[in-house]
């Protein structure tokens, strides 16, 4: 499928959409940031796994349900890599959980594989602390054609 658009957003559009992302009240809930490290992937970080976030396999491992919220918020920001003006909607999830995350830190990473008009596929991996790949990821999101309130972000 072709990508609707034909030129990326300029590096300062996503760094402007993750300012405001990460001032939403559910990234703050979860300690967790959004960045466009190159322009081409998405990252989502926790740079301190609290308590409460922990309990993976009966053990200090990282929750799954805190894994797939990771997962979730990955693929669902990646069509600002191709359009941060336009809101978007996860339609699906598909998790694959390898090994425990563990570590005082966790990052998701998420690419577009292909995107359409209203439509875009994503990958995603989880790394722990150690960079070791622990879970993976693939997904549908919606693109609409309404844009942001804000014109900028969800956050706002």
């Amino acid at each position: 499928m072709p990508e609707p658009k034909s030129t990326r957003p300029r590096p300062e559009q996503l760094a402007r959409y993750a300012e405001l992302f990460n001032q939403s009240l559910v990234l703050k809930y979860f300690g967790a940031r959004v960045s466009f490290p190159d322009g081409e992937r998405v990252e989502i970080r926790i740079d301190q796994i609290r308590p409460e976030q922990r309990g993976g396999l009966g053990t200090s491992a990282v929750n799954g349900g805190v894994l797939a919220a990771l997962f979730d918020f990955a693929i669902g920001v990646t069509p600002a890599l191709i359009d941060p003006t336009r809101r978007t909607a996860t339609m699906q999830l598909s998790m694959t959980f390898e090994r425990p995350v563990r570590g005082d830190s966790v990052r998701a990473e998420a690419r577009v594989s292909t995107a359409g008009q209203s439509i875009l596929f994503a990958t995603a991996k989880i790394l722990d602390s150690q960079g070791t790949e622990c879970a993976h990821c693939r997904g549908v999101v919606r693109i609409s054609q309404v844009p942001w309130d804000s014109g900028e972000s969800p956050a706002v």
